[in-house]
């Protein structure tokens, strides 16, 4: 066994045995670059001996990770979000100073030497092997690019990482055979300012920062172009060791290698030993940023909506064949999205949210608006802020959309602003808006009398009918459609979907978009035209958008134009719309449901000077309270409840307002009425198509008809079972 001398220090003979190992080395890396392949030294590493033969585009133009920038309709920044702060910019926009700082302390005679500096690797074994220890480095700032360029493949891959990065054994061999290999056919590619540019923008500086121009926002809060000759000497010296040089954590260590790095270009010829005293006497100067991306940081509390953007990024095949190709896409950014969202129309929406429930109350309020006859989501608002701080009482879960889209695990029962479904499916089949029924307060219907979609009767030996009652006892009488739209009575529509057909109330849910809010089919229950299946805002709003639309319905969509790192469009989903309705039977829609809202449950929140129709909705023991409304313009609906569905909304304080039941009209209306009147503000007025609604015999006598709905109540609980206290729906 040999022996160090005391003190740790290598004898004279084991310094010369180095020297020769290291040298031997050298040559037999110097001759693995004039071999086709590797597989004389015995290299297996995986991607050794790959792309000798060709160089990789991405050497000449690297994917770099960029920041994505996302904006509302009219071109405003809504927020950034990135994997990695990188912005890259040309050799031109970077400071001179920093140019030749680099060069100075990473590769002084980078425009003299080829890719390999053949005096530079002698100069470091000799050096190394004096040391005994490794005290210099040999690789060229091409060699440092081209290993840069495979870190940055990497991605956060732990195991692609260490192979790109491996020093030792075979392995570590081969990847410095390759990184010389592809630095020579690099340097016949491109200039080396072209080199040097691409190395400014994929090289790490720490802190977050990747690239020149990241880093001077992060360290000094300007960009690069500006960066004084102390500056940009501090950032040069960050890049052997960003986390040991680190100017935040290490002022002296940081200070020390900037003045190193002076000391390096007045060596090199950059700069006068005067200018390196000036710079020299200076502080560090650091003007730290720190940097703020992702949907937290959004502007007119559109966190919920940017995130949303990101769902349908990831979930829309246009933007990549599979799961996998757009996440990858996604994660290098560089893109600048155009989106849907109306910024009147989402500062109206989150202020409204936020007057109509408190972050710190116990339920929360959602808004979404959509525009009709496009399925453009113009606002998504809620009343608890976007983040994940619990004590904040914020959230990342999006209440407006479904579990696949970064919503709730199922939704919320809509109530009574399912009701119009069923009328839309009446209609559609053919049935009169004037068809009557009367009936008593509480009714049991058979269960075998509704049918699913295969045809099949609804059974229950346990429970053969299903039983259900209006909200109040004086309910009793006789209506219409438009009379039952108006005073939201559940006995008629469950009469109403046992003569339509269940499958065919179903059918028109799916057309109108509307499935649960876990995207699994609505079930095939009687108390489905009463809102009992749970659904997300966001179909509920699409769904009348479709009635405002004419009958026509577009899928939701939140992202209208894209383009990449270089500027060039990329493919955007089309408009999905279809006729789901007939004209005439929509327009019939939207003037019973304008009758709701001027003299109906939605009377309190009707919009000023201005046609809008809708409805109210209040489920079981008040969990959820809706309303859903429109005018031809605009399509919102809104939800206020506990998340977990878990609290009767009984002598409840909201919004610092005490209620002694929640309602679909004292609740979520004058949200509504709020977010709608502040979206609107400026639009000139529309209105619908006149229609004639055929009516009743018994409608002369409405407004006398026991059970009416008068200003002021909602008169719309979902009762079914009877309404017994305690018991849920079917």
């Amino acid at each position: 066994m040999s022996r160090k001398r005391p003190g740790g220090g290598l004898s004279a003979s084991q310094q010369v045995a180095k020297f020769l190992g290291v040298s031997v080395l050298s040559g037999a890396v110097l001759a693995g670059l004039a071999l086709p392949a590797v597989g004389a030294f015995g290299l297996a590493a995986r991607g050794t001996m790959e792309g000798f033969d060709e160089i990789p585009a991405m050497m000449e133009r690297p994917p770099l990770t960029q920041m994505t920038t996302i904006l509302d309709a009219d071109g405003n920044r809504i927020a950034d979000v990135y994997s990695r702060n990188r912005t890259v910019v040309p050799l031109d926009e970077m400071s001179e100073h920093l140019r030749q700082a680099i060069v100075a302390i990473e590769d002084a005679r980078f425009y003299e030497h080829g890719a390999v500096d053949l005096q530079g690797i002698l100069r470091a074994l000799t050096t190394n092997a004096q040391s005994g220890s490794v005290e210099q480095g040999a690789s060229t700032l091409t060699q440092q690019y081209v290993k840069n360029v495979f870190v940055e493949a990497a991605g956060d891959d732990p195991e692609a990482v260490a192979e790109a990065t491996i020093q030792t054994g075979a392995a570590g061999l081969g990847r410095k055979i390759r990184e010389m290999k592809y630095a020579i056919q690099l340097e016949e590619e491109l200039t080396k300012d072209q080199i040097l540019e691409n190395y400014l923008n994929i090289t790490y500086f720490g802190q977050q920062a990747y690239g020149a121009e990241a880093a001077s926002q992060r360290y000094f809060s300007k960009p690069a172009a500006e960066l004084a000759l102390h500056e940009a000497a501090l950032l040069a010296g960050l890049v052997q060791s960003p986390s040991q040089y680190d100017p935040v954590q290490y002022e002296d260590t940081a200070l020390q290698r900037r003045n190193t790095v002076l000391a390096s270009m007045v060596d090199n010829g950059a700069i006068t030993e005067a200018e390196a005293d000036e710079a020299m006497a200076l502080d560090l100067g650091l003007n730290v940023s720190q940097p703020r991306q992702g949907c937290i940081t959004a502007v007119n509390d559109a966190g919920f909506f940017c995130d949303y953007v990101k769902w349908e990024f990831l979930s829309n095949p246009v933007f990549g064949e599979t799961r996998e190709e757009r996440e990858a896409l996604w994660a290098l950014g560089g893109l600048t999205i155009r989106t849907t969202l109306d910024p009147q129309a989402q500062e109206a929406a989150a202020q409204a949210a936020k007057d109509g429930a408190f972050a710190e109350d116990s339920v929360s309020a959602t808004v979404v608006g959509v525009q009709p006859g496009t399925g453009h989501i113009l606002s998504m608002a809620q009343s608890r802020p976007y983040g994940n701080d619990p004590e904040q009482h914020q959230t990342t879960i999006n209440l407006n959309v479904s579990s696949e889209m970064g919503g709730s695990a199922y939704g919320f029962q809509p109530g009574s602003t399912f009701k119009p479904i069923t009328a839309a499916a009446a209609l559609e089949e053919g049935i009169s808006p004037a068809l009557e029924y009367t009936t008593d307060n509480e009714i049991a219907v058979p269960k075998s009398d509704f049918r699913d979609c295969e045809g099949r009767p609804l059974t229950d030996e346990a429970e053969p009918d299903y039983e259900l009652g209006n909200e109040r006892d004086d309910m009793v009488g006789t209506w219409d459609m438009t009379a039952a739209l108006a005073d939201s009575v559940n006995t008629y529509f469950v009469e109403l979907e046992r003569e339509v057909g269940l499958c065919e109330t179903m059918q028109m849910a799916d057309e109108l978009g509307v499935e649960r809010g876990d995207n699994e089919p609505l079930a095939a229950v009687p108390s489905l035209t009463l809102g009992s299946e749970t659904v997300a805002p966001l179909q509920m709003a699409n769904a009348y958008a479709t009635f405002a639309a004419r009958g026509m319905h577009c899928a939701p969509v939140s992202i209208t134009a894209v383009t990449d790192a270089e500027g060039e469009e990329l493919p955007v989903p089309e408009p999905s719309c279809e006729r789901v309705m007939a004209e005439d039977n929509a327009d019939t829609v939207n003037a019973m449901l304008r009758n709701v809202v001027e003299e109906g449950t939605g009377s309190s929140v009707a919009l000023p000077d201005r046609q809008s129709a809708g409805k109210t909705g209040t489920t079981n023991d008040r969990r959820d309270v809706w309303f859903a409304g429109y005018t031809p313009d605009l399509a919102t609906a809104v939800h206020v409840g506990n998340e977990n569905q878990n609290e009767a909304m009984v002598g409840i304080t909201i919004a610092g307002q005490y209620h002694a039941q929640a309602g679909g009209a004292s609740v979520a209306g004058p949200i509504w009425r709020q977010a709608m009147n502040g979206a609107l503000a400026g639009v000139a007025p529309s209105t619908f198509p006149e229609v004639d609604v055929p009516r009743g015999e018994g409608d002369e006598e409405e407004d006398d008809r026991p059970g009416d709905n008068r200003p002021g109540r909602d008169g719309d609980e979902d009762r079914d079972n009877r309404g017994r206290p305690g018991r849920d729906r079917d």
